[in-house]
Parts: structure tokens; sequence; C-alpha cells
């Protein structure tokens, strides 16, 4: 599951009206599914304040680019940094201008400020946003009302404001892949170190803290959202994560549920950050035996006259001097279990992960060693499935055949027992007429619905699939530019391709009501079908399309080897006979 490079896909258009997430799409489909499926038969019986405004800065030109072999992060910190005890405050130490410094991997772009000793991009080279670019995690519109990335903070907001504004005085290596800045005004001291390899999304933060000579028990954060910017509902995907040991949970919380104030945790955790649908910034502490995580939300407009939206943000650390290693890039499942096993947590594979993760190896495995390109993989894995459930398709349709033959039958004895209420006695006896019915048939009303019900887990899990892992961000499929979000096009050719193919095979489907009511309802189905999946992910279209197509073909077949039967003669022209 390597990094390749991911093609571009369209921004998220703030300021439109919010639109229902693919979940709520698909609960509601699967709630209408299940209505029709299995009821439609007896319903025709006839933000707080932030931090003061940064003030304006001017880029100095101060890049560091060398040649030199890359330096990956030690396993032990190299600066000798303790707080057991005060130590006298060194005297004034700071730059007299702003400087700019970037950090230039085989896979990131870091650039730092000065002021404030503050990270202000962090752009990942393999994967691109929609202008083709390397993909920027850090969101600049934030800088209006919070700090930059790796801030302080602390309960003295005096202090950090100070620390947070400051020149630092930078010392940067000669090899380019690490940078020192420290600040002293005489009574508020800090110290923060960052150090990168060439090939390695895991990098090396170290932070110090004193106000007066007395260690301080600080946090470094990330503030005004992180992420992808470009994916639609982009702020609902965000969120400050946790993994606690003691409970073995992950533990996220969305900005929303801190929008009356900060919320702190802190215990034995794994990692500590936060993420979004296919990225990570997430510390693991290096000699903590416990680590607080506080959970922010700030409200700016993402751009100038805009309306303000929630952003989460997270604080992580909470010692004098906080050791971390930071992981920022893909939540590439390979990728995460070999930098920390309990990582895999962050790519949430749903209720049904049990289906999802099969599905997904499996596409890997058809994109990497045989089709190359994932597209067709879903389609290939689509036409297994299908065959596989082909036997129970098979038993539906024979179940549908006879419900279709017994209809007349069944018309005649509710006419019968026309006119009840629902509390009449007769209504028990109708039912027994009917049932009894089935038995002497051998017909089950619900066998047919069996196909459909085995395919809302599977449809889940594609779901799941196609929005959660990154291998399927930005895969191209014919005219399609990323199979995780919906086409591009002004039309959507795949959705209205899809309700054509849905009518298609409901004409072919042996209909077991006579019903003429409920037969109406049933047309407006590939309708609503293609409502709900119009702005889904294209991916997840895809699928359901071929296997509307591989079905048109089955029943094609079916209706060949199984036509339907004659009728049986109704109860009263028996009864006229034996008479």
């Amino acid at each position: 599951m390597g990094d390749l490079p991911n093609n571009p896909i369209q921004p998220g258009k703030p300021g439109k009206k919010k639109e229902l997430t693919m979940e709520v799409r698909l609960l509601i489909a699967f709630l209408l599914m299940g209505l029709v499926l299995f009821f439609s038969q007896y319903l025709y019986k006839t933000p707080p304040p932030g931090p003061k405004q940064v003030a304006p800065t001017t880029p100095a030109q101060a890049a560091q680019e060398t040649k030199k072999p890359e330096a990956p992060p030690p396993d032990a910190a190299k600066p000798a940094q303790t707080a057991a005890a005060s130590k006298p405050v060194p005297g004034q130490i700071q730059a007299a201008s702003e400087q700019e410094f970037n950090v230039d991997t085989n896979i990131y772009r870091v650039r730092f400020s000065n002021r404030g000793a503050v990270v202000q991009s962090w752009m990942l080279k393999k994967y691109l946003d929609h202008n083709g670019k390397p993909l920027e995690l850090v969101n600049p519109a934030s800088f209006v009302k919070v700090p930059p990335p790796f801030s302080i903070s602390m309960k003295d907001d005096q202090a950090a404001g100070v620390l947070n504004y400051a020149l630092y005085a930078p010392k940067p290596s000669e090899d380019g892949m690490s940078i020192e800045y420290e600040f002293s005004d005489g009574k508020n001291y800090a110290k923060k170190s960052f150090q990168f390899s060439k090939n390695g999304y895991l990098s090396q933060v170290i932070s110090e803290v004193t106000v007066g000579g007395a260690p301080v028990e600080h946090m470094l954060q990330w503030r005004g959202g992180f992420g992808d910017y470009t994916v639609p509902n982009r702020l609902t995907e965000q969120h400050s994560v946790y993994y606690d040991l003691g409970q073995n949970k992950l533990i996220t919380k969305d900005a929303k549920s801190v929008k009356d104030g900060p919320q702190s945790s802190s215990g034995n955790y794994s990692f500590a950050g936060l993420d979004d649908r296919f990225f990570a910034f997430v510390v693991l502490p290096k000699d903590n035996t416990s680590t607080k995580i506080e959970t922010q939300k700030d409200d700016f407009p993402p751009a100038p006259n805009g309306k303000d939206e929630l952003h989460v943000g997270a604080a992580v650390g909470g010692d004098s001097v906080n050791r971390l290693m930071v992981f920022v890039g893909p939540k590439d499942v390979d990728l995460l279990r070999k930098v920390d096993p309990k990582l895999q947590q962050l790519v949430d594979w749903g209720f049904f992960g049990v289906i999802a993760k099969p599905i997904f190896l499996v596409l890997h495995w058809l994109n990497d060693n045989l089709l190359h390109n994932y597209g067709w993989s879903i389609v290939v894995i689509t036409i297994i499935i299908n065959l596989l459930l082909l036997p129970l398709r098979f038993s539906g349709m024979k179940s549908q055949k006879k419900m279709q033959r017994l209809q007349p039958q069944i018309a005649a004895i509710n006419a019968k027992y026309k006119g009840l209420s629902m509390r009449d006695p007769k209504k028990a006896q109708q039912n027994q007429e009917i049932m009894g019915l089935y038995k002497r048939e051998g017909a089950n009303p619900m066998s047919g619905c069996l196909p459909m019900i085995v395919q809302l887990p599977i449809l889940y899990a594609f779901y799941k699939v196609l929005t959660v892992t990154i291998e399927l961000r930005g895969a191209h499929w014919l005219w399609v530019t990323d199979l995780s979000q919906p086409e591009t096009l002004a039309i959507h050719i795949l959705p209205v391709v899809m309700v054509v193919s849905q009518f298609v095979m409901q004409k072919m489907t042996p209909n077991p009501s006579v019903d003429p009511a409920q037969a109406k309802m049933m047309q407006f189905m590939p309708l609503m079908f293609g409502f709900f999946f119009y702005s889904m992910s294209s991916g997840l279209v895809l699928y359901w399309l071929t296997g509307n197509l591989v079905g048109i073909l089955q029943q094609m077949l079916m209706n060949r080897i199984m036509p339907t039967a004659p009728a049986p003669p109704p109860p009263k022209a028996v009864a006229k006979k034996k008479n």
C-alpha cells in the first residue's frame, strides 16, 4: 500500500447549504429499502473567543537546503534537558528579525517561522490537492485567530502569548533536517527542537518551558483544523483522537462536542492528536507515562467575508519537558502498522469491518497484480460477489415466481374478508388461510428479500472501504477522477445509468403482488435510489451499477429456464366443481 501520487480532487465549496452526509444518505436508503421489501405487502391490504490576533509578518529569505545524507531521528534525545529542579533564567535570547526555515525531505516540505517557533506550512509531496500541488495540511485561514501549529498552550495565558509571538533564535543543522529554536526575555524561557528523517513520516519534537526559572507544564497545539480541505463535508471529517491503553479504545471528538469549552483528558495513551478522513497528525509519547490532550474548537470564516465555521484543534503534552515522536501523514494501513500497531485503529472500518477488510485486501491485490486500476477492480470484485450470491438469488427468484402465481388466490381470500377492521376476530382467520396457502404451495413471502438483505452489509462495507482507505483517494476510472468522491461532471453519469439499469431489472423481475398501488410505489424505487446515490462516492455507485448489470443478465437467464407457471384455480372455482 505504497504512497503513490494521488490525483487532484475537487475542493469543497464553503458557504453552500449543508448537504446530507453519505452516512445519512445510506441510512435513509437502507430504511426505505427495508420498508418496501418487508412491509409493502401489508401496506395495501386494500465558539469561545480565540487568542489575540497574530501580528502580520514579512517572510525572510533564510531557507536551508543541502545535499547531505539524511539523519533519521535518534532514539534518545541529544539535548540535555531536565525539569527536576529550577535553574537560573537565561538572559535575553532572541532574533533581531523574523526568519523562515524550510525542511525539504522526500515526502515533506515543512516551513517554519521563528516568530513563535511554529510551523506555517506542512505539505505532503506524494498527495496532491485539486490544483495538482502538494497537499497542504495546515489551514492558513486560522492564523487570523489562533497561532500556527506547534505553538505553546499553558495555564499562564500571558506567558503563552509572549512565547507564541516572540522572535526565537534559530539554530539549523548543517544537513537541513533539524532546527532548534530558543527564546528568553529574562523571565519567560522556551526551547523547541524539530528533527526529521529524509524518507520517513516520523519526526522528533522536544519542547521545554520555564517561567521565572521554574519548569512549567505545557502542551504543543495544532489549532484551526487539520487535513485535506478538498473533501466534501471536510469539517465533519476532522476529529481529535487518542488511544486509551487502559480502555483499549480509540476516543474521538469533533468541534461540536467542545462548543461549550475545551475538554481535557490525561492518561496512558498510545497516541494523541488530530485526524481527518485520510490523514493524521498524532504524537507518540517518548518518555512520558501519562499524556494530556485538550480538544479545542475555533470558529472563523474559511475565506474573507464568509460565515464562521467550527474547526477542531488539539493540544498534546503535559510536561515541562515534552519529548514526542510525531507522525504526520496518510492513514495507510501498512505504514501505520510499521510505526505503531495501535495506529491502525485510526482507520475506521465500521460495523462490518469483518467484510470491509477482506474487500479492501482483494481490491488492493487486483489493482496491484492484475488490473492496475481500482475502478476495474471494483467491477471484477462486484461480479465475484454476485456470482457467490447466485444460489441465494436463484432461491429468491423461485419464491417470487411462486408468490406471483399465488396472487389470484390471495386476492380471493382478501376479497372474502373485505371490509373487516383490524380488531375483528375474523382477521385471524384471514391470516390463517393465507399462511395455510403458503404452506401448501411451499412459498415464503420473505425469501425473495434475502438477496437484498445480504447486499446491505456488503454495500455498507464497500462504502467504508471507499471512504477510509487512502489508496482509493484520487483513484481514476475512465472519466471519473476520484472514486472516493462524487463525479465532478455537471451531470453525474454513473447514477443516471444506475437508475436506468434499476428500472430495467425491476421490469424483468417477477412482481409477487397484484396490488396496483404497491406496483406503482415500486416504480419510484429506482428514482429514490438515484437520489440517494447521486452525491455518493463514484466507486460506490459503480459497485451498485455493476451489480444491477450482472443482475439483469442473471434475471434473463432465470426467466428463460424458470418461466412462470399458470396459476391454480381460485378456491371458489374448486368449490363449484364439488357441488
